[in-house]
């Protein structure tokens, strides 16, 4: 990796820090006005709470979390590249399929249960097949585009749950 792609990197990586503490702060501040899970209706004893939903969906997401700079920083589309993608790939369909059953009941926006966090679930079951997609099509800098904004999501969203009064905030935190 050159000088210059590493400051190129290492700015981006910045850029997403900042994004997502700003992102952060938004959704819980939306959270908190709309009965979602910063709300303090839903702060309770975090070991209570711990579901199967969360187990995989926190098991999926940290492993997705710690293989993604792995791949984003070696040589792309060799074999090794491709297993691990296919890899990445099934942990973030996994981790957002198994978010959608985490909701809280009765809270959320307007009672659904589910909170503005639920959007990064949309949009991870839209953008990966797509980001798929084009690299079967040899659409590659589209293809990196969307995996580089997958993994900068998968950080927002794993920072967000850090919030004061959300169960993995209340785990780490106490």
């Amino acid at each position: 990796m050159t000088t210059q792609t590493r400051n190129s990197w290492a700015a981006g990586m910045a850029g997403v820090a900042l994004t997502t503490a700003a992102v952060t702060v938004v959704l819980m501040a939306l959270s908190q006005l709309t009965g979602g899970y910063a709300a303090p209706h839903t702060q309770q004893g975090a070991g209570s709470r711990i579901t199967l939903p969360i187990i995989i969906h926190l098991s999926t997401a940290l492993s997705a979390v710690v293989l993604g700079p792995f791949i984003l920083a070696r040589r792309k589309g060799d074999a090794l590249h491709r297993a691990f993608g296919r890899v990445w790939v099934a942990l973030m369909l996994t981790t957002a399929i198994a978010s959608a059953f985490i909701r809280a009941p009765g809270g959320g926006i307007a009672g659904t249960g589910f909170s503005f966090i639920h959007l990064f679930t949309i949009w991870t079951l839209i953008v990966v097949p797509l980001a798929v997609i084009a690299a079967r099509q040899g659409k590659i800098e589209a293809h990196r585009g969307a995996m580089k904004g997958l993994y900068a999501g998968l950080c927002i969203a794993g920072a967000f749950t850090l919030i004061p009064g959300r169960l993995l905030g209340s785990v780490v935190f106490g």
